[in-house]
């Protein structure tokens, strides 16, 4: 028989293993977090942190942290310091890139939060100070969270699948690294949700290509069909027909729009769009992408218990 007390570690044992890898992580992406500095010439200025994504000096933050616009600065715990460009910034999924001039840096890992798991452990790096570094750690305490944002423009978007940790976020920790216990970045930390907890803009497939696009042209490009909507169950028999068990109701419809010019009403039901479901907002914005703008685009909808197929094109959002 085997003896349980050599089996199970005891507490210290425990600990030592957990101090261990949040050690580990810390060493390996802290090099990679800068302290960013954004109009330090002049009051009022952004202050935050940001993370090297490419050898190349490419750097991703939080947008709110370079909103402020103006000459900025990053620094980090090696005591090099590098003035940087901010080549784009998306206020809609409070993502930006920036860039330090003339370095060669030591890229993070990237990881894919869509494989995360609620109680997996994650640990949060900023460099709020400049040349010393912030670390803390804790799980995943939420997944598929949104998080509401705008831009400047009155446009409003919510931002899926937002990770909730209760890792605590120090201030000057937005633009950090949120990564896991293999120092893989899974999200950029944006937001303090309450008391101990934190949110992050996950990383996965809609967030590089998002990068991607502010790296090649600065922004952004979404298509726009001119619809604010929301869940709506389906009923039995249509779920059961479908396959699912929701489609997004339409519950605006604005003058002059592609939705209107297609023929979308208030009250219609979106099922799917194209070949590709949607029983959420947050479905319908992740297809709004910049190959929709100007191409017909097929809405399966439900209205008064029967499918029909609109046909709309989407413009690109102003």
């Amino acid at each position: 028989m085997t003896d349980r007390a050599t089996t199970t570690p005891t507490e210290r044992e425990a600990l030592d293993a957990y101090s261990t890898t949040v050690t580990s992580v810390a060493e390996r992406v802290l090099p990679a977090v800068a302290s960013l500095r954004v109009g330090r010439t002049g009051r009022g200025g952004g202050a935050g942190s940001a993370v090297v994504i490419t050898p190349d000096g490419f750097l991703v933050t939080s947008a709110h942290v370079v909103a402020q616009g103006g000459s900025a600065s990053a620094s980090f715990i090696n005591g090099t310091e590098y003035d940087v460009e901010v080549v784009g910034a998306d206020p809609l999924s409070d993502l930006a890139i920036a860039r330090a001039l003339g370095a060669t840096l030591e890229p993070v890992h990237i990881g894919n939060a869509d494989q995360l798991r609620v109680g997996q452990l994650v640990v949060a790096v900023g460099n709020p100070l400049g040349f010393s570094g912030s670390v803390t750690s804790g799980v995943v305490s939420g997944l598929g969270r949104s998080l509401a944002t705008a831009d400047g423009n009155g446009h409003r978007r919510f931002i899926e699948d937002i990770i909730q940790t209760d890792a605590a976020l120090n201030p000057g920790n937005s633009g950090g690294a949120l990564a896991d216990w293999q120092a893989r970045l899974i999200g950029v930390n944006t937001a303090v949700a309450g008391m101990g907890l934190g949110l992050a803009v996950p990383m996965n497939a809609t967030t590089e290509a998002i990068l991607s696009a502010l790296m090649r042209n600065g922004r952004v490009r979404r298509a726009y069909l001119g619809i604010a909507g929301g869940t709506r169950a389906l009923p039995p028999v249509m779920a059961q027909r479908l396959g699912r068990k929701a489609g997004v109701e339409v519950q605006e419809v604005v003058s002059g729009s592609p939705a209107a010019g297609g023929g979308l009403h208030s009250g219609d039901i979106i099922v799917s769009v194209g070949e590709n479901p949607v029983a959420k907002a947050g479905d319908l914005q992740r297809l709004m992408v910049e190959a929709r703008i100007g191409s017909k685009l097929a809405l399966s909808i439900l209205r008064a218990d029967k499918l029909i197929t609109l046909e709309v094109v989407p413009v690109e959002l102003a």
